[in-house]
């Protein structure tokens, strides 16, 4: 694709979200999601393939569904109370509807289907920046509208989010899939505690990025696919490798890692609001997904692939200039944790 089409449509994707973020009137937010929908489109077909447009016809559908619902829920909303303002969502259908239009945006369970799928047929880099990227505008949307949606709604598409997350990626071989099911595991634990503490989904979205984005860059280097690529990871670049596997240990939640810390903030404030019957079984199900990133460890550190044709393996990469991101977002998704006290006491003046 030509570097100036590139740019611009990278533009268009910075300039919806910044539209979705500093409007209050639901036309605004509308037309920055379509943006947003509308410039990623291009990039997912960039590489043309009859998988890549199918995935993009995919995208485009779902989201040009939840859009249309997103729109009748706010006209609906309009009608009845007199406004368009978002923070006015009062009436319990119009925020109902808009709710899921919004989880379906972002790939919630139980309308997370096409995530998967979708993300399967991507490159990597188009894959990140759908992983992360695009779930920045609606989620934007979803911390302001959760006060008016009931909360047994949030919290139990939330459980059903993690429940699935975890065991959807427990069968898979494919890495991209995988980093799906991770990202419908992360975000039910961003929406089960987007209506008690907004501030702590948002630093549970803002990790979950800098881990994905780790995950997303390292998979890339490696130009791993599957499951059976990654077993050649250790031969050719082990300390890529190694920090691979403490990304995915630190997206399933393990300390001392980052990942350990919006787990154990959420879990603490759940409890403190009187619920921990559902935080024990959130805490269950994230067992669920540790195994399966286990067993990417397992098979990048602690097995060899088989060698059946009769040329050399490649010992070592074709060199190449360092990823500055990669290295910052490997730092970030592993060595946060120490800092937990400081977002404790930033929350606490907020």
């Amino acid at each position: 694709m030509n570097p100036y089409v590139t740019s611009f449509l990278i533009s268009a994707l910075g300039l919806g979200t910044a539209l979705t973020f500093s409007s209050s009137h639901w036309l605004l937010a509308w037309m920055g999601l379509e943006i947003n929908t509308l410039a990623i489109i291009p990039l997912m077909t960039q590489k043309h393939s009859p998988r890549s447009v199918e995935a993009a016809a995919k995208y485009f559908i779902t989201q040009a569904a939840a859009a249309a619902t997103i729109m009748f829920a706010s006209a609906t909303n309009a009608w009845l109370t007199g406004s368009w303002d978002i923070l006015h969502l009062s009436h319990p259908v119009s925020a109902t509807m808009a709710f899921m239009a919004l989880a379906l945006k972002v790939g919630l369970a139980p309308v997370h289907f096409w995530l998967p799928e979708v993300i399967q047929g991507l490159s990597l880099t188009t894959g990140l920046i759908l992983s992360t990227w695009q779930k920045l505008a609606p989620f934007a949307l979803i911390i302001q509208v959760t006060p008016a949606i009931d909360s047994s709604l949030i919290l139990g598409m939330g459980v059903a989010s993690t429940l699935v997350g975890g065991w959807g990626g427990m069968n898979q071989t494919q890495v991209r899939k995988i980093l799906a099911y991770s990202s419908i595991a992360h975000l039910g634990w961003m929406v089960i505690v987007s209506q008690i503490s907004p501030s702590l989904a948002l630093l549970g979205l803002a990790l979950y990025i800098m881990m994905t984005t780790s995950a997303f860059l390292t998979m890339k280097a490696s130009a791993a696919s599957s499951l059976n690529t990654l077993a050649t990871a250790w031969t050719k670049a082990p300390a890529l490798a190694a920090l691979a596997s403490l990304t995915l240990l630190s997206l399933g939640g393990l300390p001392p890692l980052s990942g350990f810390m919006p787990k154990w903030l959420i879990l603490q404030e759940m409890t403190k609001q009187g619920l921990p019957l559902l935080a024990t079984f959130a805490a269950l199900t994230a067992l669920l997904s540790q195994f399966f990133y286990l067993r990417i460890c397992y098979t990048m550190a602690l097995t060899f692939s088989p060698n059946t044709s009769g040329s050399s393996p490649s010992w070592r990469f074709e060199g190449g200039q360092t990823s500055f991101l990669l290295a910052l977002s490997t730092v970030s998704a592993l060595g946060l944790l120490p800092i937990t006290p400081l977002f404790l006491a930033a929350f606490a003046w907020s």
